[in-house]
Parts: C-alpha cells; structure tokens; sequence
C-alpha cells in the first residue's frame, strides 16, 4: 500500500502497525428479562396544554423487601428508566430531585394521585421490586394516566438480578412502543476502538499503543472488552443481528478482518491475505459484507459473503475507495474515494453500476447510510483544521451540519432509529465517543479513559 493510501484510508485509527496474538475474552450477553403477558388497557397519555409534550415522573422503584441488593436495585431501576424514557426527548421528564415533597406508594393501589398532579404530572411509572426464592429479580411496573387514574400500561418480569438496568432498558423501549410507535434504543449497544489499556504492541520497530475493541451500554455504561490479543484492532461494525462484530485487526502482522461472535465466545477470520484487508461493513441481510483492500495492487471495494467466501471486485482503478456502508435496500453501497482529487463521498451500486458523486467539499470521509424512516447519509467533513459531523439528505439534497468546530469530530455511526449519532470528538483533548441527536441537539458524552475511536451502533 502506498504512503498516500495508508494516511488516506487509516487516518481515523491514529497510528497504528502491529503484530500480536493472544488469547480471546468475550463478555457474556447483558441479561435481557423476558416480558410476561401484560394486563393493560392501551392508551396514550398526552399532555393537557395543546402541542406541548406530556410531562412524565419516574421515581424509584418500591422495594418490597430490605436486603441491600433490593434497595440498591429499585433506586437503579428508576434512576436508569428516567434517563432511558429522557433521551428521545419525546416527553418532558419531571426532573426527579422535586419528588421530595410526594407521599411515598408502597404498591400500586395507594399511589397519591392529586399529589402528583400538583406537580404537573401528565404520566407517572410506578414500579416495584423483590427477590424471589430462586434469588432472581422480580419487577413490576405499571404507567398510570394520572389524572384519570387509569394504568395503560402494565409488565411484569423475572430474571437474574446481576443487572437490574437491563429491566430499565426494557421497560422503556416497551413503554416508547406503545405511547410513540417508536423503537427505543435502550437496548442497544455501542462497539468502539480503545487504547485505554495502555498496553505497548511487542515486535515492532516503533512503540505502539494497543488498541482493542470494546463494546458498551447505548448510555456509556457496562463497557467491557471484546479482544485481548495486544494488537491493533480498529473499525469494528456490528452485525445486523447483534450477535458478531467484524473488525481490522494487525494480530498476523498485515491487516487483516475477523469476526467476533460476542456471546459464543467464537473468532473466524474471514480474510487471508497476502493483501491488507480494511473497514468491513455488512450488508442489511447480514448475508454480505462490504471491504477495502489492495489485492489488485490499488485500494478498491470489494464484497464477500459473510464467511469470507465469492470475493467480488467492486471499484476498480487507481484511486483510493474506502469506507464503504450499505444502503437499507442493500443495493446500494456508498464509500470515500478520491478519484476527483480530493476525498469525496460517492455511491455506487451493489452490482457494481451506477456510480455518482454526492459532495463536493474540501475533503470528505467515512460516510454512514440511515436506516428508515430517513433517507440520510451522515459523514465527516473537513471544515477547518479539524473535521465535523454533517448529514447529506438524500431527497433533497440539502447537508446540514451537526457538530460545529470544538475539537476534530469523526467517524459517525447511525443509531437502529436514525435519531441519533454516536462520533469520535477530540474536544475534551482526548479522543473520545460521544452521541448527539440527528439534530445536533442532546450531545452526550460516553467514553472518559483512554482514546477511543471509530463507534459502530449495534442494530
């Protein structure tokens, strides 16, 4: 690969060149209670001042018993399932340091309704929580209409009690379905590259920093490590099913991509060399998957089947393409070249044809396609020393800007939803994950040690 492709296609890892092998830790699988038969009568609470959204209270959930676990579980389910329920910005949370002056429920049937009402509230959850004789978790909920009194909505779940956001992260993209008809992204998951560990790559000429995948909460929580090979392991992207994660990694020396079944504790690699193999992306039916190499001696787009087999050339010719991502049709593919001088976002079609170019701008790169309802490619564009996150409609053609010059902002990665963004941002002086809203509004930081790098958001 030449010095021009390697600073072109590599820019956002940061440096990288290893060798390293080692042995393989996955983390186990978040505990996801499954519902039971709800009792509910469906309606939507809305608020009583015309187009104003309806103003929602969640305070802790009751404790049913006095062990410390218990405790510790209710004050967690609620707090997680007011941040969950605040983070779509489809209601107005009541913020929670005002419930001071509200009667305390011991269940459901002795719940202070006018009090609440006092307080403004539209819609109030109401959960509750104990220990079984299994030592599980046993939680219930109910969303109350509160000036009718009428429950609207009702669950009732048991399972382990090793991870009580996992029953907050339930209930609310349960509670967005029914109120909004929107799927909630609380139980989705963040892959990214970190070189927190601060570990140092043996046999190399120069002293290279590590960098492993780790995967996290949609919220920054639970981060956890998916490779642990002291190599460079950079792009990671999710399958679309959740279960595996593709990503480049140096651990035979030359890029390589892998496959890591997250919660089968399984590794294959798909790609083999002698070529250096990059930037994996999969198609929507996870039957594909979209790459960069160098095996015709430039740096073209190729696509294979998911277990690395029928290898087919994309792009051919000289000039750098990279970066490639799926449209939600799976027909098309679009991708970083700089066939007209200088890096631009193209698209080209999944057979190869059609190909045409979307920006015209100093220098753009690392493109990401929306899933419906939107029609958006979100990109990174050089608006000075640095880079900022802008979204290309599709339809219109119209490019709106997100983030807006503090610090370098990089490597967008749509949301299941297509309402948010997570990006690297040099902003605090590291690099760092963060997540905006497709708006620009609601950033939120999510990574705080070390560098980290190139998000992907699960589906």
């Amino acid at each position: 690969m030449t010095k021009k492709a390697f600073l072109f296609t590599l820019a956002l890892a940061l440096g990288f060149t290893v060798v390293g092998a080692a042995r393989r830790q996955q983390p186990p699988p978040p505990a996801s209670p499954p519902p039971q038969q709800p009792s509910e009568i469906g309606a939507t609470i809305s608020s009583g001042a015309v187009g104003a959204p309806p103003k929602y209270a969640v305070p802790d959930f009751i404790p049913l018993s006095t062990d410390p676990q218990t405790v510790a579980a209710a004050k967690t389910l609620g707090q997680v399932l007011w941040d969950d329920l605040n983070y779509e910005r489809e209601f107005y949370m009541i913020p929670r340091d005002t419930y001071q002056t509200i009667p305390a429920a011991h269940g459901f049937t002795d719940v202070p309704f006018d009090a609440w009402r006092e307080l403004g509230t539209d819609a109030l959850v109401v959960g509750t929580v104990e220990r079984t004789d299994g030592g599980n978790l046993q939680v219930q909920v109910q969303l109350f209409n509160v000036k009718s009194h009428q429950s609207v909505f009702a669950r009732s779940y048991t399972g382990p009690a090793t991870n009580p956001r996992a029953y907050a992260h339930t209930i609310s993209d349960e509670i967005f379905r029914q109120q909004r008809g929107l799927n909630g992204v609380a139980r989705t998951h963040i892959a990214f590259a970190s070189d927190r560990d601060e570990e140092r790559m043996p046999g190399t000429v120069l002293d290279r920093t590590v960098k492993e995948i780790y995967i996290s909460d949609y919220d920054g929580a639970n981060q956890r490590r998916v490779t642990v090979n002291r190599s460079l392991n950079i792009v990671p992207a999710w399958s679309p099913d959740g279960q595996s994660i593709a990503y480049t990694s140096y651990r035979r020396g030359i890029p390589e991509i892998f496959l890591s079944f997250i919660y089968k504790g399984t590794l294959e690699e798909i790609t083999h060399g002698p070529s250096q193999n990059f930037l994996p992306a999969w198609s929507p039916d996870g039957q594909h998957i979209a790459f960069m190499s160098d095996r015709d001696g430039h740096d073209n787009l190729y696509v294979m089947d998911a277990n690395g087999g029928n290898v087919r050339q994309l792009t051919h010719g000289s000039s750098i393409s990279a970066s490639p991502t799926w449209s939600p049709s799976g027909t098309e593919i679009a991708f970083t070249s700089d066939r007209s001088g200088t890096p631009q976002i193209y698209v080209i079609g999944a057979d190869g044809l059609g190909l045409r170019r979307l920006t015209n701008e100093s220098y753009c790169d690392r493109p990401t396609w929306s899933p419906p309802p939107y029609n958006e490619i979100a990109y990174a564009s050089r608006t000075g020393p640095g880079f900022d996150i802008k979204i290309l409609d599709l339809e219109t053609g119209q490019i709106r800007q997100v983030t807006f010059g503090e610090g370098s902002n990089q490597s967008p990665s749509f949301a299941p939803n297509g309402r948010h963004l997570a990006f690297s941002s040099t902003r605090t002086g590291h690099t760092e994950i963060f997540t905006v809203g497709r708006d620009g509004k609601g950033l939120r930081q999510i990574t705080t040690k070390g560098s980290n790098y190139q998000p992907s958001w699960s589906h």
